[in-house]
């Protein structure tokens, strides 16, 4: 093991200017370092059992799309160990053929992995057309010298792409670009070592190779969850929710599509609708009128309220604001997002 992870240091040096490309490509995808990686291969016998599954979750819209697609690329002959060698070294060489060989042979993988992330925001083919392209960043990508499996490998690109897209959809709150840059050392590292050890690391791992206290590398793998876990306690005595931590940095945005939309010069007319308090409350949380935005804790120690009271006020202002919107005619979209 320690023999390993020399190796992976000697090799940064190396990987250093092609992973500061590839930052901006992974800056929202989490790594879940306690799930078991795929199967390295699945059997042409289990895919039929695959399509039955489906039958259940899929919507009926979905369903003739889905079966499809499963019958598609079920017709896709498996490669063997040793085909799986020889048609990715081709590709390396930019064989196009031996590329689109190790694509179709691998769809179902995506289909498996894909069916993990049902109902948190995107339709299943949008999931499997994702998780398609990180296949295809693993193809291209993929060294079969280093004597691990190509499934495990690519297991790791698919879900980036699929969560990645599920954040994009979903997150309403970017971390801080420090907190990202640090977040991508990790992933970088993780990387390597699921390449290095043939099997996805664990925080354990991670923070070996890196030097770090277990509890920071936790930490911080932890902020890349989805948006969901912004309630999760933290702090030293886990007193309060990530989200109490973190400037509303989209606070902008409002007043951005209020000036690309025209909608500018309603905008006072609109909060002086809202009683004293709720209008104090989200100019003070959005920036406006000359408040600097703030978390929902810097606004309770302002008001002198509770945290809880000021984001009860913030929710009844944004859903008062939004039916004033409605009734005169403009998409409450241009303000929430």
């Amino acid at each position: 093991m320690n023999k390993q992870l020399e190796e992976i240091q000697e090799e940064e040096v190396f990987n250093e200017s092609e992973d500061a490309f590839e930052d901006e490509e992974e800056d929202s995808l989490r790594l879940d370092a306690g799930e078991e990686p795929e199967a390295d291969r699945e059997r042409p016998s289990s895919f039929d059992e695959e399509i039955a599954l489906f039958k259940g979750s899929i919507q009926p819209s979905q369903m003739d799309a889905t079966q499809l697609y499963l019958s598609e690329i079920g017709a896709s002959k498996l490669l063997t160990p040793e085909e799986e060698v020889r048609f990715s070294r081709l590709a390396q060489k930019g064989d196009a053929a031996s590329r689109k060989r190790m694509i179709e042979s691998n769809l179902r993988l995506v289909v498996k992995i894909a069916r993990r992330y049902m109902n948190r925001g995107l339709a299943l083919l949008d999931l499997i057309e994702e998780g398609n392209l990180g296949l295809i960043r693993a193809v291209e990508k993929f060294d079969p010298e280093r004597g691990f499996r190509f499934s495990t490998y690519a297991t790791w690109w698919i879900r980036q792409t699929i969560e990645r897209a599920i954040m994009n959809q979903t997150r309403t709150i970017r971390l801080p670009i420090h907190v990202v840059k640090e977040i991508n050392s990790y992933q970088r590292v993780a990387r390597q070592l699921a390449q290095k050890l043939d099997h996805e690391p664990t925080a354990e791992e991670i923070a070996a190779l890196l030097g770090k206290p277990l509890e920071e590398v936790e930490r911080m793998l932890g902020l890349n969850e989805r948006i969901a876990s912004v309630d999760t306690p933290y702090g030293k005595d886990a007193d309060k929710p990530l989200l109490d931590t973190i400037p509303d940095e989209s606070a902008s945005d409002p007043m951005e599509s209020l000036q690309a939309d025209g909608l500018k010069r309603h905008l006072d007319e609109w909060l002086h609708r809202l009683n004293d308090k709720q209008r104090e409350v989200v100019e003070r949380r959005f920036g406006l009128h000359g408040y600097e935005n703030a978390t929902l804790e810097q606004v309770a120690n302002e008001l002198g309220v509770t945290r809880e009271r000021v984001r009860q006020i913030q929710m009844d202002a944004l859903r008062r604001l939004r039916v004033i919107l409605e009734r005169e005619g403009f998409s409450a979209e241009s303000l929430f997002k």
